[in-house]
């Protein structure tokens, strides 16, 4: 009743752990059992290690948080080596979630993880591209149709890409990332904010801006999501602000094959096995056999 497929992957629910805000699965363990889960976003991975920002790294806002974490990760190889047969002991899908400073580093990550048994990678061109400025490579559609054009000739795996929701235009990104070779799409990534101190005169995170994410962003989420599937033919993963089973019906109702769940993680961390008992207690009150009823009917 809930299995999904993305691109020829069968997931066994349509709900995943948000890349970032579900570590490898080890912090969560001891609260949630992890073999519930249709799939796990790994923390963003990067060719090299980063410690990550300094300074604050998580605010909170009304019906949000911010987070300025800075992509803190041990790197690929560390991941692949200390971490990947931990998360391989479970059922859930496992998605590597890659980023990158420069086109090369991408690259290099794809090739490390071409090596291993991961079915789905997660291509996340929010970050900075150093080599312009540190303009992020989700904004522009040239940027991002060229890097997730050469990651497509490096890899035969699935290739999500997880887009900005501070692109230029979204509905133009996501035809630029299909046409490049995109397989799928995850959607939205953080959206760019400000919180201040008002006592110090002076910005809350040292890097000035920082991603909001939370219940707050849901209803542009959503309407993201619903352009999107407007315009492009290939599995959506949606997500922003996901709190419970009625948002997470509400994605896949614009068009969401499958939803990640991020900051309601911290809340309650085993909030993703409620929304996965909500979903299919909501199926059978309503008769729907499969989610592709529903998938995508606004």
């Amino acid at each position: 009743m809930l299995k999904v497929n993305i691109c020829g992957v069968e997931l066994k629910n349509p709900v995943i752990g948000a890349s970032g805000t579900f570590g490898f699965g080890r912090e969560f363990e001891p609260y949630v059992d992890l073999n519930k889960l249709g799939g796990i976003s790994t923390k963003g991975l990067t060719y090299f290690k980063k410690d990550g920002n300094p300074g604050r790294r998580i605010h909170e806002t009304p019906s949000g948080i911010m987070n300025s974490i800075g992509l803190q990760n041990p790197s690929i190889s560390e991941f692949i080596k200390n971490d990947l047969d931990f998360m391989k002991q479970f059922s859930a899908e496992i998605i590597a979630n890659v980023g990158g400073a420069q086109l090369e580093d991408y690259l290099k990550s794809i090739e490390l993880i071409n090596e291993t048994d991961v079915k789905i990678i997660e291509l996340n061109i929010s970050c900075p591209n150093v080599k312009e400025g540190g303009m992020a490579f989700g904004i522009k559609c040239d940027t991002a149709f060229n890097v997730v054009q050469e990651v497509r000739k490096k890899t035969d795996k699935v290739l999500m890409v997880k887009l900005s929701p501070n692109a230029e235009n979204i509905k133009e990104m996501a035809r630029a990332c299909v046409e490049a070779g995109a397989d799928s799409l995850s959607l939205v990534n953080t959206f760019n904010a400000l919180a201040i101190d008002i006592y110090k005169r002076k910005p809350i995170f040292r890097n000035v801006t920082a991603g909001l994410s939370g219940p707050a962003i849901k209803p542009i989420a959503l309407r993201m999501v619903k352009d999107v599937h407007d315009v492009v033919d290939v599995p959506i993963v949606g997500m922003g602000g996901i709190m419970n089973w009625e948002d997470a019906i509400e994605f896949i109702m614009v068009g969401s094959t499958a939803i990640q769940v991020g900051t309601a993680n911290f809340i309650k961390p085993d909030i993703m096995v409620d929304i996965i008992d909500g979903i299919e207690k909501f199926m059978i009150k309503e008769n729907i056999k499969s989610l592709e009823e529903i998938t995508g009917i606004i």
